[in-house]
């Protein structure tokens, strides 16, 4: 008898990315991206690695995330999401697990990614807040 619980896959096909969802998600969802213009998403988007997490059965996007990287030393995790209906099953370490899997298969040394509230999620792949000598800095501007 089959399970009736969906199943989830990892994928790091850029193609497979259904990006209108993926802008709804986070300019009308996430704290970090709301108001997010279309074009700048998918200009970020093209200039990035991105992911996503799947139904296997439907094939519908449930999770997503993007990394800025240089490809040898440094990469930032960002834009990660995951369906709020679907949240708590599990999606968003399955998504982290196939991202650290891709970077690390790059050898990159470090990998930032910022949190207001989710730093339970990122724990277990290893990150944890910076300390030591070094002092990020920022720079802002409007717009």
């Amino acid at each position: 008898m089959a399970s009736s619980s969906p199943t989830y896959v990892f994928s790091a096909d850029t193609e497979r990315v259904d990006r209108a969802l993926v802008h709804r998600w986070l300019s009308e969802e996430a704290y970090w991206a709301k108001g997010r213009p279309r074009e700048k998403h998918d200009a970020a988007m093209d200039a990035s690695r991105n992911y996503g997490v799947y139904d296997s059965d439907t094939g519908r996007q449930v999770a997503y995330a993007r990394v800025v990287t240089d490809g040898v030393f440094f990469a930032w995790l960002c834009d990660v999401f995951v369906d709020a209906e679907l949240r708590g099953q599990g999606i968003g370490a399955r998504l982290i697990d196939g991202v650290m899997a891709e970077l690390d298969g790059l050898r990159i040394r470090r990998v930032l990614l910022a949190t207001a509230d989710a730093q339970g999620v990122y724990r277990p792949f290893g990150f944890d807040e910076l300390s030591g000598p070094l002092a990020w800095m920022i720079r802002t501007r409007e717009g």
